[in-house]
């Protein structure tokens, strides 16, 4: 590889300026989005899903990598379809749209599916507790059947609603209910979980011939989504209203009670105590809001033990019903509380976002910054909970529409997720794709916040996440750097306090994760109190030859480079680069000087966005490869999108399809001559139209992503040898 240094090192720019002129936005002519059989974009054939069986059920493998059972010392990546129904996206679909479905996730490399909110799903409309709907019921089984049929497995969460399965809700999918708290502290709430497990997964699927908490595809139970007290507390906060519900009071009185021997002992621990304030009446209260209070430590001590017994609790339900999978909980919030919480999970579930937003109604707002600005801390937040020697899974991640910067996702998540050896990696949204555009269900009438298959910029980015991430082509690193944790120790006044960000920056350069202070023997890493600064941590890494010493990583300078030497992210220029022997790649939102990738050179373009070219001919490398896919994305918006400022992070109207691409243009060459080469348009559906460029000998084009036949996000570029 080339010097990935060499175009970055000495100059500061800023962002390159955006093109909002009208006929710089051009529409997408395609309709039907079903991958074709045998096109650039059908990835069966070189990541082939295999049968689903005893043999090949997945557990935690050697080092606490998923594996296969039958062969535990080779562990297994596993790209995952996010699929989040709901009536407003269309719902599960029938039984003929479900084997069409199925078949083409497999099609673009998806070996892992997510079934997210089918409890609401199940009981949308219903005015009874368990009366599931059976029409959805049936899809939802003949759905399992198909993803099970075409190899991809299943995750599935035990509740993902806070109105779980009880009737007489239409607010299924809101963050209304209080469900997910009572699950920490009721005998009710417990029990209606229970059932709920009992109902929907302990029911044998007629599909399949067997329930599928004892199916060989069920690989993991997320006991409930995102259902951490604190995160939950946040969540319900209203103004006005204390920070913490009144129902936690009682249970910390109790916990309070076996922890301190007097309400005078309590005082000396906290500072000071209202008058009415009495450990022994039980009338301690919680603290009135969230920021610095001395009785914060013990709240958060006391939440971690409430939602470890939970999980323990929660857990042997599944294990009595005959579940041999992996389970996990607390699948967000990367906090100090939070990581104790998931300390004993078998597994370690996060999510994660850049540039969140909550709501699609007018007036919602993002931030419209860059990931790779901020050194890709939306990574890094959930790399540093990660706990050694788990899988590791992450649940939900987006760089959310309409960040005009989301093409950075397809290269920042599935190249780093491959540098820390990370198990699953599922980007959220209703459906990661659809079979059209067009459907008339409210939600695919336009691209929106969590509707990844509408967009065109993020389906690039799967595509690419596809080849970089599952088929391996980005190495995992070969060190990793362990934080110490000593357990309640290092909670403090801070209920949100997390791992240092300047700490987190080494996941930019090998592995991080947790892991018991009296475990972490010699290894060079990161010891409690956290008072050592990166760099200090780096010089140890060179010191014992674990990190190479021509590595480039200034931190000072905001140069991270991986320990593999395939990634470089400079946060000064805005770019982030990857070059592996089969795929290499660049996003910038800056481009003053070429890029030398390798065998790919990005020369220069009229704006940001993302390129990379991969092997798809099943060639061990691009020096070898005669055919070969380019992906070119820049952004992507509706057609009459309004926004409320001239910067467009307030949206007023999401407008309607077609969808419109951000015309632009790139000059390529590549290191390699060739008798005779193309590069023709592929269509979103995977249709190779006529070439747009070609030549014999250097290899080397302007190529414009508004092509003869309609704009589009990917080429494909053909050798003939000399």
């Amino acid at each position: 590889m080339r010097s990935l240094l060499a175009a970055a090192a000495i100059f500061l720019v800023g962002f390159m300026p955006r093109a909002d002129a009208s006929d710089q936005w051009v529409p997408i002519r395609d309709v039907s989005l079903e991958v074709r059989s045998g096109s650039p974009l059908d990835f069966s054939a070189f990541l082939p899903n295999g049968a689903i069986d005893a043999d090949h059920r997945l557990i935690a493998g050697k080092g606490g990598r998923l594996a296969y059972a039958a062969s535990p010392e080779k562990p297994l990546r596993m790209l995952c379809a996010s699929l989040a129904w709901s009536p407003a996206s269309g719902g599960f679909p029938d039984h003929a749209g479900a084997e069409r479905y199925a078949r083409q996730l497999a099609r673009h490399g998806y070996n892992i599916a997510r079934l997210h909110f089918t409890d609401a799903s199940l009981m949308f409309g219903r005015q009874k507790d368990f009366d599931f709907d059976p029409e959805t019921l049936d899809r939802i089984h003949y759905l399992l059947a198909a993803l099970k049929r075409n190899g991809i497995y299943w995750i599935i969460d035990g509740l993902s609603s806070p109105r779980g399965a009880y009737g007489g809700y239409d607010d299924r999918w809101d963050a209304n209910g209080d469900l997910k708290l009572r699950l920490h502290l009721g005998e009710e709430a417990f029990a209606h979980w229970r059932t709920l497990q009992e109902k929907f997964l302990a029911r044998v699927n007629p599909y399949t011939g067997v329930a599928p908490i004892r199916d060989d595809a069920l690989s993991l139970v997320i006991l409930a989504n995102e259902n951490g007290i604190e995160f939950d507390s946040v969540v319900h906060e209203r103004a006005g209203e204390p920070a913490y519900d009144r129902a936690l009071a009682a249970p910390f009185n109790h916990w309070l009670a076996k922890r301190y021997a007097s309400t005078d002992q309590l005082a000396q621990a906290w500072g000071e105590l209202g008058d009415d304030e009495r450990l022994e009446m039980l009338t301690v209260r919680l603290p009135p809001d969230r920021y610095a209070d001395a009785r914060m430590r013990d709240l958060q001590a006391f939440f971690s033990e409430v939602e470890g017994a939970s999980a323990t609790r929660m857990s042997k339900v599944l294990r009595d019903l005959g579940y041999r999978g992996l389970i996990s909980t607390y699948n967000n919030w990367p906090t100090v509380q939070t990581a104790l919480s998931r300390r004993e999970l078998e597994a370690v579930t996060m999510n994660t976002y850049h540039d969140w937003v909550g709501s699609y109604a007018p007036g919602s707002a993002i931030l419209q910054v860059s990931s790779i600005a901020d050194g890709a801390n939306y990574m890094r937040m959930i790399a540093a909970a990660r706990w050694l020697g788990k899988p590791f899974i992450v649940s939900e991640y987006d760089h959310l529409f309409w960040n005009r910067y989301r093409y950075e996702a397809g290269l920042v998540m599935p190249a780093y997720a491959s540098l820390q050896g990370w198990d699953v990696l599922c980007r959220h949204g209703h459906g990661p794709i659809v079979l059209a555009y067009g459907e008339a269900y409210p939600h695919k009438k336009a691209m929106l916040p969590y509707a990844i298959a509408l967009d065109p910029v993020a389906r690039a980015g799967e595509t690419l996440a596809a080849l970089l991430y599952r088929r391996g082509d980005a190495a995992t690193s070969g060190m990793t750097i362990p934080f110490a944790v000593r357990g309640e120790a290092d909670l403090d006044e801070d209920m949100q306090a997390r791992e240092p960000e300047r700490l987190t920056e080494l996941a930019l350069i090998g592995g991080i994760g947790l892991i018991a202070a009296d475990r972490i023997d010699d290894a060079v890493g990161v010891a409690q109190p956290r008072t050592q600064g990166p760099e200090e941590v780096l010089a140890a890494l060179r010191d014992s030859g674990s990190l190479p010493r021509d590595n480039h990583a200034d931190l000072e300078g905001n140069i991270y480079e991986s320990d593999t030497g395939q990634i470089l992210l400079d946060r000064r220029v805005g770019q982030l680069r990857v070059s592996t022997p089969a795929t290499e790649a660049a996003a910038f939102s800056s481009l003053r000087q070429p890029i030398d990738l390798g065998v790919l050179s990005i020369e220069q373009t009229d704006g940001d966005g993302l390129v990379a070219l991969s092997a798809i001919d099943r060639q061990p490398s691009l020096a070898h490869s005669r055919r070969m896919l380019l992906i070119f994305a820049t952004n992507a918006q509706n057609s009459g999108m309004i926004f409320r400022d001239s910067e467009e992070k307030v949206i007023e109207d999401f407008g309607t399809l077609p969808v419109l691409i951000r015309k632009s243009y790139v000059d390529l060459a590549l290191s390699r001559g060739a008798a005779k080469w193309r590069v023709s348009p592929v269509g979103l559906d995977g249709t190779v139209y006529p070439p747009v460029r070609g030549g014999a000998g250097a290899v080397a084009f302007r190529l414009s992503n508004d092509t003869p036949y309609g704009p589009t996000t990917y080429f494909l570029v053909e050798l003939e040898d000399n």
